[in-house]
Protein backbone atom coordinates (compact mmCIF):
# COMPACT_ATOMS: atom_id res chain seq x y z
CA UNK A 1 0.00 0.00 0.00
CA UNK A 2 1.47 3.49 -0.73
CA UNK A 3 2.18 4.63 2.55
CA UNK A 4 0.74 8.03 2.32
CA UNK A 5 -2.28 6.03 2.32
CA UNK A 6 -1.10 4.33 5.77
CA UNK A 7 -2.84 5.03 9.21
CA UNK A 8 -0.77 8.04 10.59
CA UNK A 9 -0.27 7.63 14.68
CA UNK A 10 2.14 10.20 16.57
CA UNK A 11 5.28 8.40 17.87
CA UNK A 12 4.55 9.97 21.35
CA UNK A 13 0.59 8.06 20.85
CA UNK A 14 2.37 4.81 19.95
CA UNK A 15 4.75 4.87 22.85
CA UNK A 16 1.75 4.99 25.16
CA UNK A 17 0.36 2.31 27.27
CA UNK A 18 -3.67 2.43 28.49
CA UNK A 19 -4.34 3.19 32.45
CA UNK A 20 -4.47 0.49 33.62
CA UNK A 21 -7.18 0.44 36.46
CA UNK A 22 -8.19 -2.31 39.25
CA UNK A 23 -9.84 -5.26 37.92
CA UNK A 24 -13.49 -5.15 38.25
CA UNK A 25 -15.24 -7.86 40.37
CA UNK A 26 -17.44 -9.24 37.46
CA UNK A 27 -13.67 -9.75 35.62
CA UNK A 28 -12.35 -11.56 38.57
CA UNK A 29 -15.29 -14.00 38.69
CA UNK A 30 -15.10 -14.76 35.57
CA UNK A 31 -11.74 -15.68 35.38
CA UNK A 32 -12.04 -17.75 38.64
CA UNK A 33 -15.29 -18.94 38.77
CA UNK A 34 -16.01 -17.21 42.21
CA UNK A 35 -19.44 -15.58 43.18
CA UNK A 36 -19.24 -11.76 43.25
CA UNK A 37 -20.46 -11.45 46.39
CA UNK A 38 -17.71 -13.52 47.73
CA UNK A 39 -14.65 -11.18 46.19
CA UNK A 40 -13.98 -8.12 47.70
CA UNK A 41 -12.51 -5.06 46.35
CA UNK A 42 -9.60 -3.40 47.69
CA UNK A 43 -7.90 -1.97 44.81
CA UNK A 44 -8.92 1.27 43.01
CA UNK A 45 -9.28 3.57 46.80
CA UNK A 46 -13.54 3.90 46.63
CA UNK A 47 -14.90 4.56 50.07
CA UNK A 48 -16.08 1.58 51.33
CA UNK A 49 -19.33 3.10 52.80
CA UNK A 50 -20.65 3.71 49.87
CA UNK A 51 -22.75 6.56 49.66
CA UNK A 52 -24.21 9.44 51.17
CA UNK A 53 -28.12 8.45 51.79
CA UNK A 54 -28.75 12.39 50.86
CA UNK A 55 -26.93 11.52 47.28
CA UNK A 56 -29.29 7.93 47.08
CA UNK A 57 -32.45 10.22 47.45
CA UNK A 58 -31.49 12.99 45.10
CA UNK A 59 -30.74 10.69 42.29
CA UNK A 60 -34.02 8.79 43.00
CA UNK A 61 -35.46 12.44 43.13
CA UNK A 62 -34.00 13.19 39.45
CA UNK A 63 -33.74 10.37 37.45
CA UNK A 64 -36.72 10.78 35.39
CA UNK A 65 -34.75 14.08 34.28
CA UNK A 66 -31.96 12.04 32.47
CA UNK A 67 -33.30 12.20 28.90
CA UNK A 68 -32.55 16.25 29.27
CA UNK A 69 -28.80 17.28 28.72
CA UNK A 70 -27.08 18.61 31.92
CA UNK A 71 -26.32 22.05 32.50
CA UNK A 72 -23.64 22.44 30.80
CA UNK A 73 -21.53 25.33 32.98
CA UNK A 74 -22.57 23.19 36.69
CA UNK A 75 -23.99 26.97 37.75
CA UNK A 76 -25.57 25.40 40.59
CA UNK A 77 -22.40 22.88 41.48
CA UNK A 78 -20.52 25.78 41.20
CA UNK A 79 -22.16 27.67 43.69
CA UNK A 80 -22.00 25.39 46.47
CA UNK A 81 -18.46 25.00 46.01
CA UNK A 82 -17.89 28.84 45.36
CA UNK A 83 -19.71 28.74 49.15
CA UNK A 84 -18.12 25.95 50.66
CA UNK A 85 -14.50 27.30 49.76
CA UNK A 86 -15.05 30.89 49.80
CA UNK A 87 -13.96 30.94 45.98
CA UNK A 88 -15.35 33.23 43.31
CA UNK A 89 -17.47 30.87 40.75
CA UNK A 90 -15.50 32.44 38.00
CA UNK A 91 -12.56 30.55 39.49
CA UNK A 92 -14.18 26.98 38.80
CA UNK A 93 -13.80 24.36 36.57
CA UNK A 94 -15.61 20.85 36.46
CA UNK A 95 -14.47 17.62 35.14
CA UNK A 96 -15.42 14.15 34.60
CA UNK A 97 -13.50 13.26 37.86
CA UNK A 98 -10.15 15.38 38.64
CA UNK A 99 -8.64 13.13 35.94
CA UNK A 100 -10.77 14.62 33.76
CA UNK A 101 -9.13 18.10 35.03
CA UNK A 102 -5.47 16.80 34.54
CA UNK A 103 -6.09 16.26 30.95
CA UNK A 104 -7.60 19.43 30.58
CA UNK A 105 -5.19 21.26 32.19
CA UNK A 106 -2.33 19.52 30.39
CA UNK A 107 -4.21 20.03 26.63
CA UNK A 108 -4.48 23.49 27.66
CA UNK A 109 -0.89 23.97 28.50
CA UNK A 110 1.27 21.66 26.97
CA UNK A 111 2.43 20.70 23.17
CA UNK A 112 5.30 19.10 21.67
CA UNK A 113 7.42 22.10 22.52
CA UNK A 114 6.95 22.00 26.47
CA UNK A 115 7.62 20.08 29.56
CA UNK A 116 6.41 18.85 32.91
CA UNK A 117 7.48 18.14 35.90
CA UNK A 118 6.56 15.00 38.09
CA UNK A 119 7.61 12.95 40.90
CA UNK A 120 9.06 9.02 39.77
CA UNK A 121 6.47 7.67 42.15
CA UNK A 122 3.27 9.68 41.21
CA UNK A 123 -0.82 9.22 39.85
CA UNK A 124 -0.15 7.57 36.31
CA UNK A 125 -2.08 10.58 34.72
CA UNK A 126 0.25 12.78 34.49
CA UNK A 127 2.70 10.53 32.88
CA UNK A 128 -0.03 9.98 29.92
CA UNK A 129 -1.44 13.32 29.97
CA UNK A 130 1.55 15.07 29.22
CA UNK A 131 2.43 12.48 26.86
CA UNK A 132 -0.55 12.74 24.93
CA UNK A 133 0.31 15.81 23.99
CA UNK A 134 4.05 14.89 23.20
CA UNK A 135 5.71 17.15 25.67
CA UNK A 136 8.88 15.91 27.43
CA UNK A 137 9.03 14.55 30.44
CA UNK A 138 10.91 15.37 33.56
CA UNK A 139 10.54 12.58 36.20
CA UNK A 140 12.14 13.56 39.88
CA UNK A 141 13.69 11.23 41.93
CA UNK A 142 11.56 10.64 44.27
CA UNK A 143 12.91 10.94 48.24
CA UNK A 144 11.33 8.58 50.96
CA UNK A 145 8.59 7.31 48.42
CA UNK A 146 7.57 10.90 48.17
CA UNK A 147 7.88 14.77 46.38
CA UNK A 148 11.06 16.14 46.62
CA UNK A 149 9.87 19.75 46.54
CA UNK A 150 13.57 21.08 46.42
CA UNK A 151 14.61 18.79 43.74
CA UNK A 152 11.17 19.38 41.40
CA UNK A 153 12.10 23.35 41.95
CA UNK A 154 15.99 22.73 40.44
CA UNK A 155 14.47 20.52 37.61
CA UNK A 156 12.34 23.28 35.84
CA UNK A 157 13.64 24.29 32.59
CA UNK A 158 13.31 26.75 29.67
CA UNK A 159 10.39 24.56 28.30
CA UNK A 160 8.88 23.56 31.68
CA UNK A 161 4.98 24.76 31.65
CA UNK A 162 3.18 22.46 34.06
CA UNK A 163 4.62 20.73 37.63
CA UNK A 164 2.09 17.96 39.07
CA UNK A 165 1.93 17.33 42.67
CA UNK A 166 -0.31 14.53 44.66
CA UNK A 167 -0.43 15.59 48.37
CA UNK A 168 -1.59 13.11 49.50
CA UNK A 169 0.71 11.06 47.12
CA UNK A 170 -0.78 7.91 44.93
CA UNK A 171 0.03 5.57 45.40
CA UNK A 172 2.96 5.72 48.19
CA UNK A 173 0.68 7.81 50.24
CA UNK A 174 2.85 10.52 51.43
CA UNK A 175 1.85 13.65 52.34
CA UNK A 176 3.75 17.15 51.95
CA UNK A 177 2.64 20.00 54.91
CA UNK A 178 1.33 23.40 54.18
CA UNK A 179 4.94 24.97 55.05
CA UNK A 180 7.02 22.98 52.40
CA UNK A 181 4.35 23.66 49.63
CA UNK A 182 3.67 27.63 50.41
CA UNK A 183 7.64 27.58 50.42
CA UNK A 184 7.54 25.65 46.97
CA UNK A 185 4.79 27.97 45.54
CA UNK A 186 6.14 31.02 46.38
CA UNK A 187 9.94 30.26 45.15
CA UNK A 188 7.95 29.01 42.01
CA UNK A 189 6.12 32.66 41.65
CA UNK A 190 9.09 34.03 42.38
CA UNK A 191 11.37 33.15 39.41
CA UNK A 192 8.86 31.99 37.03
CA UNK A 193 5.36 33.85 37.34
CA UNK A 194 2.72 32.56 35.60
CA UNK A 195 5.44 30.87 33.26
CA UNK A 196 5.22 27.61 35.08
CA UNK A 197 1.94 26.20 36.86
CA UNK A 198 1.87 24.25 39.92
CA UNK A 199 -1.06 21.32 39.94
CA UNK A 200 -1.97 20.53 43.09
CA UNK A 201 -3.75 17.48 43.09
CA UNK A 202 -5.73 16.77 46.10
CA UNK A 203 -7.96 13.70 45.52
CA UNK A 204 -7.34 12.42 49.22
CA UNK A 205 -6.84 15.43 51.26
CA UNK A 206 -10.54 14.80 52.81
CA UNK A 207 -9.14 11.93 55.15
CA UNK A 208 -6.32 14.14 56.45
CA UNK A 209 -6.53 14.51 60.26
CA UNK A 210 -7.59 18.21 60.92
CA UNK A 211 -4.20 19.46 61.77
CA UNK A 212 -2.78 18.86 58.64
CA UNK A 213 -5.47 20.41 56.91
CA UNK A 214 -4.64 23.83 55.61
CA UNK A 215 -6.90 26.10 52.76
CA UNK A 216 -5.13 25.44 49.58
CA UNK A 217 -7.98 27.00 47.40
CA UNK A 218 -6.83 30.31 49.38
CA UNK A 219 -3.44 29.79 48.47
CA UNK A 220 -4.74 30.32 44.46
CA UNK A 221 -4.87 34.25 45.39
CA UNK A 222 -2.18 34.67 46.47
CA UNK A 223 0.02 32.28 43.74
CA UNK A 224 -2.00 33.02 40.45
CA UNK A 225 -0.15 29.98 39.14
CA UNK A 226 -1.90 27.63 41.22
CA UNK A 227 -3.85 25.11 40.26
CA UNK A 228 -5.68 23.08 42.80
CA UNK A 229 -8.04 19.42 42.05
CA UNK A 230 -9.97 18.06 43.68
CA UNK A 231 -12.33 14.95 43.16
CA UNK A 232 -15.64 13.30 44.56
CA UNK A 233 -14.23 9.53 43.80
CA UNK A 234 -12.78 8.85 46.89
CA UNK A 235 -14.37 10.34 50.39
CA UNK A 236 -17.71 11.07 49.03
CA UNK A 237 -18.18 7.82 47.36
CA UNK A 238 -19.09 8.71 43.90
CA UNK A 239 -16.60 7.33 41.59
CA UNK A 240 -19.00 5.57 39.84
CA UNK A 241 -20.39 9.00 38.56
CA UNK A 242 -17.44 11.15 37.91
CA UNK A 243 -17.05 14.22 38.93
CA UNK A 244 -14.00 16.59 40.38
CA UNK A 245 -13.50 20.16 39.95
CA UNK A 246 -10.50 22.68 39.81
CA UNK A 247 -10.06 26.15 41.27
CA UNK A 248 -7.36 28.43 40.06
CA UNK A 249 -6.97 32.49 39.06
CA UNK A 250 -10.29 33.16 36.58
CA UNK A 251 -7.98 33.37 33.21
CA UNK A 252 -6.52 29.89 34.28
CA UNK A 253 -10.21 28.51 34.43
CA UNK A 254 -11.38 30.55 31.69
CA UNK A 255 -8.47 28.59 29.35
CA UNK A 256 -9.57 25.60 30.86
CA UNK A 257 -13.58 26.04 29.88
CA UNK A 258 -12.70 26.79 26.07
CA UNK A 259 -11.08 23.13 25.67
CA UNK A 260 -13.57 21.59 28.09
CA UNK A 261 -16.01 18.84 26.34
CA UNK A 262 -19.87 20.12 26.48
CA UNK A 263 -22.06 18.44 29.01
CA UNK A 264 -18.60 16.89 30.79
CA UNK A 265 -20.17 16.51 34.21
CA UNK A 266 -23.65 14.27 33.61
CA UNK A 267 -26.66 16.05 35.23
CA UNK A 268 -26.95 12.86 38.24
CA UNK A 269 -23.42 13.65 38.86
CA UNK A 270 -24.12 17.11 39.57
CA UNK A 271 -27.19 16.49 41.93
CA UNK A 272 -25.03 13.60 43.53
CA UNK A 273 -21.98 16.12 44.17
CA UNK A 274 -24.06 19.04 45.61
CA UNK A 275 -26.23 16.52 48.10
CA UNK A 276 -22.51 14.91 49.34
CA UNK A 277 -21.14 18.32 50.21
CA UNK A 278 -24.53 18.67 52.03
CA UNK A 279 -23.91 15.56 54.41
CA UNK A 280 -20.79 16.76 56.49
CA UNK A 281 -22.00 13.28 58.87
CA UNK A 282 -21.25 10.74 55.79
CA UNK A 283 -17.72 12.36 55.40
CA UNK A 284 -17.17 12.18 59.03
CA UNK A 285 -17.72 8.65 59.21
CA UNK A 286 -15.80 7.63 56.23
CA UNK A 287 -12.80 9.22 58.01
CA UNK A 288 -12.83 8.06 61.03
CA UNK A 289 -13.47 4.31 59.73
CA UNK A 290 -10.75 4.69 58.08
CA UNK A 291 -8.42 6.04 60.41
CA UNK A 292 -9.28 3.03 62.60
CA UNK A 293 -8.99 1.07 59.91
CA UNK A 294 -5.71 2.15 58.68
CA UNK A 295 -4.42 1.10 61.99
CA UNK A 296 -5.43 -2.14 61.85
CA UNK A 297 -3.97 -2.94 58.60
CA UNK A 298 -0.69 -1.21 60.14
CA UNK A 299 -0.54 -3.75 63.36
CA UNK A 300 -1.39 -6.61 60.58
CA UNK A 301 1.83 -5.90 58.62
CA UNK A 302 3.72 -5.09 61.48
CA UNK A 303 2.99 -8.69 62.71
CA UNK A 304 3.86 -10.11 59.45
CA UNK A 305 7.22 -8.73 59.39
CA UNK A 306 6.29 -6.58 56.04
CA UNK A 307 7.51 -2.98 55.03
CA UNK A 308 4.80 -0.80 54.78
CA UNK A 309 4.67 3.30 54.28
CA UNK A 310 2.43 5.02 56.50
CA UNK A 311 -0.23 7.01 54.61
CA UNK A 312 -2.37 10.11 54.32
CA UNK A 313 -5.01 8.27 52.21
CA UNK A 314 -7.60 5.60 51.65
CA UNK A 315 -4.80 3.25 50.66
CA UNK A 316 -1.88 1.07 51.97
CA UNK A 317 1.60 0.73 49.80
CA UNK A 318 2.73 -2.18 51.55
CA UNK A 319 6.40 -4.21 50.10
CA UNK A 320 5.73 -8.44 49.60
CA UNK A 321 8.67 -9.56 47.70
CA UNK A 322 7.52 -11.04 44.91
CA UNK A 323 4.04 -9.00 44.47
CA UNK A 324 3.16 -10.71 41.12
CA UNK A 325 2.64 -14.16 43.07
CA UNK A 326 1.48 -12.80 46.10
CA UNK A 327 -1.33 -10.82 43.91
CA UNK A 328 -2.27 -14.18 41.87
CA UNK A 329 -2.57 -15.97 44.90
CA UNK A 330 -5.11 -13.18 46.24
CA UNK A 331 -6.93 -13.18 43.31
CA UNK A 332 -7.60 -16.77 43.78
CA UNK A 333 -8.89 -16.28 46.81
CA UNK A 334 -11.31 -13.27 45.93
CA UNK A 335 -9.21 -10.63 46.97
CA UNK A 336 -8.52 -7.67 44.54
CA UNK A 337 -5.53 -5.09 45.73
CA UNK A 338 -3.90 -3.23 43.18
CA UNK A 339 0.02 -4.53 41.47
CA UNK A 340 1.72 -1.27 41.34
CA UNK A 341 4.68 -2.80 38.84
CA UNK A 342 4.30 -0.20 36.42
CA UNK A 343 5.48 2.63 39.15
CA UNK A 344 8.45 0.54 39.32
CA UNK A 345 7.24 -0.71 42.42
CA UNK A 346 7.47 -4.35 41.24
CA UNK A 347 7.39 -5.77 45.24
CA UNK A 348 5.05 -3.49 46.31
CA UNK A 349 1.19 -3.95 46.82
CA UNK A 350 -1.55 -1.10 47.27
CA UNK A 351 -4.20 -2.17 49.52
CA UNK A 352 -7.24 0.19 49.92
CA UNK A 353 -8.66 0.70 53.23
CA UNK A 354 -11.91 -1.44 53.11
CA UNK A 355 -15.19 -2.45 56.27
CA UNK A 356 -14.01 -4.15 58.83
CA UNK A 357 -14.82 -7.63 57.36
CA UNK A 358 -13.71 -6.55 53.90
CA UNK A 359 -9.82 -5.96 55.97
CA UNK A 360 -10.01 -8.92 58.24
CA UNK A 361 -10.74 -11.35 55.20
CA UNK A 362 -7.94 -9.90 53.61
CA UNK A 363 -5.40 -9.97 56.24
CA UNK A 364 -6.59 -13.55 56.92
CA UNK A 365 -6.01 -14.23 53.01
CA UNK A 366 -2.28 -12.09 53.30
CA UNK A 367 -1.35 -14.22 56.16
CA UNK A 368 -1.69 -17.41 54.59
CA UNK A 369 0.26 -17.07 51.75
CA UNK A 370 2.93 -14.96 53.49
CA UNK A 371 3.13 -17.70 56.17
Amino acid sequence: MDSNKLLYVPSYVKEMSPYQAGKPIEELAREFNIEEKNIIKLASNENPLGVSERVTKAIEKYSNSIFRYPDANGFNLKIVLSDKYNVPVECIALGNGSNDILEMIAMTFLDRESSAVYSEYSFAVYKLATQARGARHIVVQSVNYGNNLESMFNSIESDTRLIFIANPNNPTGTFVKKEEIINFLNNVWVRYGKSVLVVLDEAYSEYLDDDLCFDSFNLTKQYPNLIVCRTFSKAYGLAGLRVGFSVADKDITNFLNRIRQPFNVNLLAQIAAIASLEDREFLERSRLLNKLEKKKIYNAFENLGLEYIPSYGNFVLVRVGDAKSINHSLLKLGVIVRPVDSYNLSEWLRVTIGLPAENDFFIKALSEIIK
